[in-house]
């Protein structure tokens, strides 16, 4: 049996969707902005807050290619908006307009899952090959292919290539480092596997 670190299968496309996820946010945080100020008693605290938040939010998927921990950073961001949602829910509540309040509520509740699900795509995960089969991470759990379903299986480069036999193939970046002959040792295993 053999297991490998690899990279998340669905975190490229996370990345691809990541300034859309954070814009959102962002302009969510600024049309709240522009509800309280535009109410009869402004609270120029929560006009600040959410302006800071709405600017940053849209700002942050630029300012975070600079930083080094990614997942640490991006989990941080969803946790202030979520922050932000929360409070902007008890204040809309407070403030006799119960509609927006559990409005905020629900899209704070939807970007803590969101945060959830990045949060467990960005860690490294493992697939691992056995005689049964191929068992790939998926979003929630992970998901045994067996020998049969595949055409071809080939570690070359840290990049691990899964050719279906349904004409699908699934690349997947390798984190670990593999020696030459360890990686001989794997491509013959699947070789052994699929000729079997």
């Amino acid at each position: 049996m053999f297991k490998i670190r690899i990279l998340h299968p669905n975190t490229v496309t996370r990345l691809r969707l990541q300034p859309v996820m954070h814009g959102m946010a962002g302009i969510l945080f600024l049309f709240n902005a522009i509800g309280v100020y535009n109410s009869r008693t402004p609270n120029w605290a929560m006009v600040v807050l959410f302006l800071v938040v709405g600017f940053l939010s849209l700002l942050f998927p630029f300012l975070v290619r600079r930083v080094r921990n990614f997942s640490g950073a991006n989990s941080m961001m969803r946790l202030l908006q979520v922050f932000v949602c929360c409070s902007g829910a008890l204040y809309f509540l407070s403030h006799l307009q119960p509609l927006i309040g559990l409005l905020q509520l629900l899209i704070g509740l939807g970007l803590a899952y969101i945060g959830w699900v990045e949060h467990n795509i960005f860690k490294p995960v493992y697939i691992s090959m056995d005689i049964s089969g191929i068992s790939i991470p998926t979003t929630f759990s992970s998901k045994v292919v067996g020998w049969n379903q595949l055409n071809n299986v080939i570690l070359r480069n840290d990049l691990l290539t899964v050719d279906f036999k349904n004409n699908k193939i699934l690349q997947l970046e390798v984190l670990d480092n593999i020696p030459g002959i360890k990686e001989d040792e794997i491509n013959g295993f699947c070789r052994s596997r699929l000729n079997a």
